[in-house]
């Protein structure tokens, strides 16, 4: 009995048992499959949720203190006033916020900050009027964090000192396009007006932010605020968007900051993110039970049909542990043959799901690959799976009696 026994022994009782050895090496690619097909979809429609979602806004966003309305007090009495009146609306700067920026720099997960001057304008071309969110940034910064450059469709990703980039549906709304001039206006506290040329127009992936948003020079954007030389927001980028929480409470609790993270404004979605990756760990789990039982169910039949066989080589000198490895081989077989054939098949339906899945546009849903860790962790699991589904089979064949096995 040399080493290579159990692994001869393991591939002889495969062939002989052809049918049900191939019923359940489908069965294990079958169930592979789909466990890889759907983990690399879902990880695949998230990846592409946040990069739509996050494409066009930071991780991180400090804020100026909110303008808290207080009841005074009656002369001569502790009575409160009964009626409170909100400050009147206006477009307020971060104080101190370039000493703020040099803070938010040094706090660890953050890799990029930018001043942003924000507020609402109206823009004017002709007789046609639009209402927008008109952003002052500084462009390489800004661009640092939402990747404006590669967003734009037509013209040039460039903001200087009377040029703006506008949205594709404003420009359609006004009928400008590049080269054209429109004129912004702000109103509230400080009346203020503009012409800017459009140096280029972007495409967000989202209607309603390419009707809106208007991106003009920072120093432009500060007069016509009625902000000069503020900010409204400072943008950040971290390393870790998973951790955008953490570095938003360490960030506030240094400066005392109002800072908000994306993943407190986008709270729905992270719900919705967390239950589509509790539902894919469960169908994993199950479809990993019904892999092993599969598996375990036919050795055990496998077993009872080598009786004899077993009785055999245990009488020509095979040990108990000897058998035991002869079915732990075979659930391995199964189960990295199985795994093997499953993650090809989850490779072929996400080429479908790729090539021929479209949306109203005609254009592909989003592009769908198949990570190599991934496949390489299903194809290691499912062999795991194996050699346990098989190990309570192997453990009955170990404890055969070889006298009673032959007479049988």
């Amino acid at each position: 009995m040399g080493p290579g026994f159990a692994w001869t022994v393991a591939v002889r009782f495969l062939r002989e048992g052809r049918i049900q050895s191939l019923l359940i090496i489908v069965g294990v690619a079958a169930g592979v499959g789909v466990v890889t097909y759907i983990s690399a979809l879902i990880e695949g429609l998230q990846g592409n949720t946040l990069r739509r979602t996050l494409g066009t806004q930071p991780h991180v966003v400090v804020k100026p203190f909110e303008e808290i309305p207080r009841p005074s007090l009656r002369a001569g009495t502790d009575t409160l006033a009964r009626q409170v009146q909100p400050r009147a609306q206006r477009t307020r700067s971060i104080d101190n916020w370039q000493a703020l920026m040099a803070e938010m720099r040094a706090t660890p997960n953050i890799v990029a900050v930018t001043p942003v001057a924000s507020g609402a304008a109206l823009a004017i071309r002709g007789e046609a009027s639009r209402s927008v969110a008109l952003i002052g940034i500084e462009l390489e910064g800004y661009d640092r964090i939402v990747a404006l450059k590669e967003k734009i469709v037509e013209g040039a990703a460039r903001v200087t000192p009377g040029e703006a980039l506008i949205g594709v549906q404003l420009a359609q709304d006004l009928g400008v396009g590049v080269g054209e001039r429109v004129v912004i206006r702000t109103g509230g506290t400080s009346d203020a007006a503009d012409t800017f040329k459009v140096a280029g127009i972007f495409d967000l992936g989202s209607r309603d932010l390419n009707r809106r948003y208007v991106y003009i020079p920072l120093k432009s954007a500060q007069p016509l605020l009625g902000i000069p030389g503020g900010a409204t927001n400072l943008y950040a980028a971290v390393a870790d968007m998973f951790e955008a929480d953490v570095t938003a409470a360490r960030l506030k609790a240094r400066t005392g900051a109002e800072v908000e993270s994306w993943m407190d404004t986008n709270a729905q979605l992270l719900s919705a993110l967390n239950a589509q990756t509790i539902s894919t760990r469960l169908i994993r789990l199950f479809t990993a039970v019904v892999v092993m039982l599969g598996i375990a169910s036919v050795l055990v039949v496998s077993v009872v049909q080598k009786r004899k066989e077993i009785g055999i080589l245990r009488a020509m000198g095979a040990t108990r542990a000897q058998m035991t490895q002869v079915f732990l081989t075979q659930g391995a077989i199964v189960g990295l043959v199985g795994s093997v054939l499953g993650v090809l098949l989850a490779a072929a339906m996400l080429w479908v799901f790729t090539n021929f899945a479209r949306g109203q546009d005609g254009l592909p849903l989003f592009v769908v690959g198949l990570p190599l860790d991934l496949a390489v962790t299903v194809a290691c699991v499912a062999t795991l799976c194996g050699i346990l589904a098989a190990a309570a089979p192997a453990r009955r064949a170990a404890q055969l009696d070889p006298a009673e096995a032959i007479r049988l």
